[in-house]
């Protein structure tokens, strides 16, 4: 496998979307793109053809975001998915009907229960209300199975919901 010119055309798109779903800064996640596609392109030969490719893009994505917040720590927890330009809202050109039950609820009531959740739940949860990724995507990405992804995020979902009852 080689990383060329149509190779980042065919997968920057997506690995932008993913990291964009896990900052929701668009600069950042530009930032964290060419950075994943320059390691890629560095350790291509460690690619042995196991998994997709995408998903292999994706963990070197993953990876440059945690080196990314090892340097940079957060000040603030809820930066992440407040947005970093200090609107309420992600920047979507649609809306999913996962982000309009956020707007029916406090905002950041919701963001807090969302960061609390365990690293695969939020991450998926993170996917597919931000990111408005396919559960076969959040299972590509994640190295998992779509039925995985699904049903991480049904329980992910049921969990917030029973919270959100609870609480009001």
């Amino acid at each position: 496998m080689k990383v060329t010119n149509e190779t980042y055309k065919e997968y920057s798109q997506m690995v932008y979307r993913y990291l964009l779903s896990m900052t929701r800064d668009p600069a950042l996640a530009e930032e964290l793109t060419q950075e994943t596609f320059y390691q890629a392109v560095k350790s291509v030969n460690r690619f042995d053809g196991s998994c997709r490719f995408s998903t292999w893009l994706c963990a070197i994505a993953k990876n440059q975001l945690a080196g990314y917040r090892r340097r940079h720590p957060k000040v603030d927890p809820l930066d992440e998915m407040a947005g970093r330009d200090g609107k309420d809202r992600p920047d979507t050109q649609t809306v999913t009907p996962e982000q309009s039950v956020l707007s029916e609820y406090g905002r950041v009531e919701i963001m807090k229960k969302l960061h609390a959740m365990d690293e695969p739940v939020r991450e998926v949860m993170y996917l597919r209300i931000f990111g408005n990724l396919s559960f076969a995507q959040i299972g590509e990405i994640t190295g998992r199975t779509e039925n995985w992804a699904r049903v991480t995020y049904y329980r992910g979902k049921e969990k917030l919901r029973k919270e959100l009852e609870h609480d009001a």
